[in-house]
């Protein structure tokens, strides 16, 4: 898959069946859209082709604006988001800058510049909520008659339904706001998950341990940045963690911004997603794990963050939500559980 910023690359396909959207998770509804996207470039013989902006629409209005709150929590990061629409099998992404410029460009001129001339459109598919351009004065009835006139097909698919429920970006902020992980999953048609590098953080995890009996090698983390202000996810999850072995590793992960921990570290204002795996892989030494693009799992929600007075405090309590996501995954599995994190500090 190719990803392009813009629209003027000279390795940008001179023809393409299109959709466009913020895709924030790539649910389910966003599934099955790329897929009849798919057959209809294939029908045409040209690529899909995916336009999608960052930032999201509503976080530039919420800075221009200064009302944080008309932000949407975010449920994936650009790679997530990258990840998954190569997985469906996109052939190429347009990444739109969402700015001043584009915020007031008419729906006309959208149409003009960026489908007509920009992207050399052959077939539009937009969903049933689709509104474009300046004060989102385009519509599909808008879409469609320049379609006719310009030489371009134009669809639109109605929302998609699991049981009942209409599938969302929204209804999956509302399940991961929730702790509804199981709900998130099903909505999503995969676990909800965060990616990327790992980073360094103060270390610390390695040494709390020691704080309590002065051995081991304490919780030492994985570290991956989520780069947005606004997680639709926050808390204390049992995950799976791949990347790293050749069979996905159990651990215990904190999403949010350590409230335990002093804000001046060196990801202090910064989402964190942590990671303790039960079973740290040997071959990685102490420092291994850094630089390496890992896939953390959240399967079920144990807490929300907690504010620990104290090191001590904090040890226990990451002992106890180490010994709570064991239990999870013994019962779930029918396992014996393993002795439990409090033994072994």
């Amino acid at each position: 898959m190719k990803v392009f910023r813009g629209f003027h690359h000279p390795d940008l396909a001179p023809a393409c069946a299109l959709t466009i959207g913020n895709f924030d998770g790539v649910h389910r509804g966003h599934q099955a859209m790329l897929a009849l996207l798919r057959s209809e470039a294939a029908h045409r013989g040209v690529p899909s082709c995916v336009m999608t902006f960052e930032p999201h629409p509503r976080d530039y209005f919420a800075k221009t604006l200064n009302k944080p709150d008309l932000a949407p929590a975010r449920i994936a990061t650009l790679r997530d988001k990258l990840q998954e629409l190569e997985r469906c099998g996109v052939d190429q992404v347009v990444v739109l800058p969402f700015d001043a410029r584009l915020a007031s460009q008419s729906a006309q001129d959208f149409i003009q510049q960026v489908l007509v001339q920009g992207l050399g459109v052959r077939y539009v598919l937009v969903g049933d909520d689709f509104r474009f351009g300046a004060q989102r004065a385009g519509d599909y009835a808008m879409l469609d008659a320049a379609g006719q006139n310009l030489g371009f097909d134009v669809a639109r698919m109605n929302s998609y339904q699991v049981r009942g429920l209409r599938v969302s970006s929204s209804a999956v902020r509302d399940a991961l706001a929730n702790g509804d992980l199981a709900a998130a999953q099903a909505l999503l048609g995969r676990p909800y998950s965060i990616s990327g590098h790992v980073v360094h953080g103060r270390k610390l995890g390695r040494e709390l341990a020691a704080t309590a009996k002065g051995a081991g090698d304490g919780f030492r983390t994985l570290n991956l940045r989520f780069s947005h202000w606004k997680p639709a996810a926050s808390g204390i999850f049992v995950v799976e963690v791949d990347g790293l072995a050749e069979k996905a590793l159990r651990g215990v992960a904190n999403l949010g911004i350590r409230p335990s921990l002093d804000p001046n570290d060196v990801n202090g204002g910064r989402v964190l997603l942590e990671t303790h795996a039960f079973d740290w892989p040997a071959y990685l030494g102490a420092e291994g794990g850094y630089g390496k693009i890992i896939r953390v799992d959240l399967l079920h929600k144990l807490h929300d963050e907690l504010q620990y007075n104290g090191l001590d405090a904090l040890t226990k309590g990451i002992a106890k939500d180490c010994d709570d996501a064991q239990a999870w995954f013994a019962s779930r599995h029918g396992e014996t559980s393993r002795q439990t994190t409090r033994d072994r500090i």
